[in-house]
């Protein structure tokens, strides 16, 4: 009985650290290696990490498991990087906020050029892709309080797909791609459209509202659940597909920037701390959409 009674105390003991580790980040790359602007992130097939603005603005850097951090590229003159989004296992697109672009990375050769380019955007913020390719991208206007969504086709032609928002900053799919997603940093709404397969938007419907904080990027698990960075709160609220609150990460820093999944198994969760200028981790429950996207391009990789 003893003996029990102690196995039953360290398998408490145990739980209890799995359930601490999943609501509280932990420190991941060196602190202050990244600008202000530290953004981004993204993670390839290897297990890599990517996030943007590394020692100064206008680089990308490249991670490793263990969060020791290299120039991976820079961007050419007058772009700087802000949103990731992986296309395919060997390409990735920028959020390019300083010259009103759409970036395309090959990861292999190193190559950076311009797949769209909109001088009437106010600023390229962040990014979503749909599993064909059809890219969505958040437009904020910080000094008049509002923003824009715009999308770019799979052969970079740009169309506003929605205005009349406040200031749009994290966007994501849901992973039946019946959905767009997108957050008012500013207005601290979470909003909702019914998605088309050309990529149209229409039916905008308020999926939750906070009380205070800020919100910044967003992605998605694939059971729907949004995983929000609440920019100037310290903390990742997590969303379901109902709008409900039903998890909260405490984080290190306040200033979190944006999140994405990787890991061996798509739960371990990065994120970019401005104010630290580093990243920092934390165990989800569930596996992110682009951990199961980045498994997919793997396998048509193989065809």
């Amino acid at each position: 009985m003893t003996k029990l009674l102690t196995l039953l105390v360290f398998v408490s003991f145990i739980l209890t650290q799995v359930a601490f580790a999943q609501t509280k980040s932990k420190k991941f790359s060196s602190e202050g290696e990244f600008t202000s602007n530290c953004e981004g992130p993204a993670v390839d097939s290897d297990g890599n990490v990517y996030a943007v603005n590394f020692a100064r603005d206008g680089t990308i850097a490249i991670m490793n498991g263990k969060g020791n951090a290299s120039f991976f590229i820079t961007l050419p003159k007058g772009s700087t990087g802000n949103g990731i989004r992986f296309a395919d296992k060997n390409t990735f697109y920028v959020a390019d906020f300083t010259g009103h672009n759409i970036l395309k990375v090959n990861l292999i050769t190193k190559d950076v050029s311009v797949f769209a380019n909109e001088p009437k955007m106010n600023q390229p913020n962040d990014l979503a892709i749909t599993a064909t390719g059809h890219i969505f991208c958040s437009d904020p206007n910080w000094k008049d309080g509002t923003g824009r969504i715009w999308h770019v086709s799979p052969d970079g032609r740009t169309r506003l797909a929605a205005e009349n928002l406040g200031t749009t900053n994290g966007i994501e799919v849901s992973p039946d791609e019946k959905k767009l997603y997108v957050n008012e940093s500013v207005q601290r709404n979470v909003w909702v459209f019914d998605l088309a397969a050309d990529g149209t938007l229409s039916n905008k419907k308020l999926l939750h509202q906070f009380e205070d904080g800020g919100m910044d990027g967003m992605r998605v698990d694939i059971h729907g659940n949004l995983y929000i960075a609440r920019h100037g709160k310290g903390e990742v609220a997590v969303l379901s597909p109902e709008g409900k609150v039903i998890q909260t990460i405490q984080t290190i820093g306040k200033k979190v920037s944006n999140i994405c999944f990787g890991g061996r198994n798509g739960k371990t969760c990065y994120i970019t701390l401005q104010d630290r200028g580093c990243l920092e981790t934390f165990k989800a429950k569930t596996a992110g959409r682009e951990w199961a996207m980045m498994k997919a391009f793997e396998e048509n990789s193989k065809k």
